[in-house]
């Protein structure tokens, strides 16, 4: 009884242990949701800034400006880099595993050779044991004030690489939320800036019936902005990432509570059990002792 009442006070505190966590987890994929929402119109602006540098205004609408434009350009090679963001925390589930495991089909796809920057420890780790090549490691930011360091020093190690001629395009790979406990690993393409992209940007539609026009010099402003376009991409994704580590954190927690109530049950049950029978044989001793002494009287 002892025994069992002590299992039944290890569980009640461990049940208060998850439910702490599972709030802290909400309150995470809330903050860090709220911070990849308040980024979409930034983004979108950006988008119609670099539209209207790539496009100048004609009495009959929108016409391609010659403007020849990739301010990272580099020297062409068949090395691909992808920027991989994982997760450092425990209690995740297979969040690390099921992005490795995207990754490597969609890098597939491309001839060539492939590196990587990992984004966390164990991402390193768990990326170590396929043939990809291994680049500089990050650290995994311990909140939003953390993310713009990490996203301008992941830059400055890409566009050193690309003007050193050693990869060419770039993808980032991350876990993006669904919902509130589901996400679903993604692949975007972020480099290069080339011609395609650039006619990409071009084919959106002005929200307004007055055209843009660029006033200051077009390189350096169009040099501003793609690097702009590239961090807030990065940001993006790094939040996105965070937010779906928390789902995924969520889910297992909600899991463990659901397993922590059934074992509950299970240990009260028992414990009533074993109380009753208890009862029942003191009734029984209590019982037999009257009919003992009954008789000899």
């Amino acid at each position: 009884m002892v025994n069992l009442q002590r299992k039944m006070n290890t569980a009640s505190d461990l049940k208060s242990v998850v439910r702490t966590m599972k709030a802290m987890a909400a309150a995470s994929i809330t903050q860090y949701e709220k911070s990849v929402i308040s980024l979409d119109d930034y983004y979108r602006t950006i988008q119609l800034a670099l539209s209207a540098c790539f496009t100048g205004t004609q009495p009959h609408g929108f016409q391609p400006a010659i403007l020849p434009f990739n301010p990272l350009a580099n020297k062409k090679t068949d090395t691909i880099g992808a920027i991989i963001f994982g997760s450092d925390q425990g209690l995740v589930g297979q969040f690390n595993d099921t992005l490795v495991s995207f990754v490597a089909q969609e890098l597939a796809k491309y001839p060539g050779k492939k590196c990587y920057w990992a984004i966390g420890e164990r991402m390193q780790a768990r990326l170590n044991e396929t043939p990809l090549m291994a680049g500089r490691s990050f650290a995994l930011p311990s909140g939003i004030e953390s993310i713009t360091s990490l996203v301008a020093e992941l830059l400055i190690e890409i566009v050193q690489q690309r003007e050193k001629g050693e990869i060419d395009q770039v993808f980032i790979f991350y876990n993006r939320p669904q919902s509130k406990t589901r996400y679903l690993p993604v692949c975007q393409t972020l480099l290069p800036l080339d011609q395609q992209w650039q006619q990409s940007l071009t084919t959106r539609k002005w929200p307004t019936k007055q055209l843009p026009q660029l006033l200051n010099s077009p390189a350096v402003t169009l040099r501003a902005l793609a690097h702009e376009y590239l961090f807030v991409s990065v940001f993006k994704a790094c939040s996105a990432s965070l937010a779906s580590e928390n789902a995924s954190r969520l889910i297992a927690m909600q899991r463990a509570e659901k397993n922590i109530e059934e074992l509950q049950d299970r240990l009260q049950h028992t414990f009533d059990h074993q109380r009753q029978s208890s009862i029942d044989e003191e009734l029984f001793d209590l019982v037999g002792g009257f009919e003992a002494l009954t008789d000899v009287s």
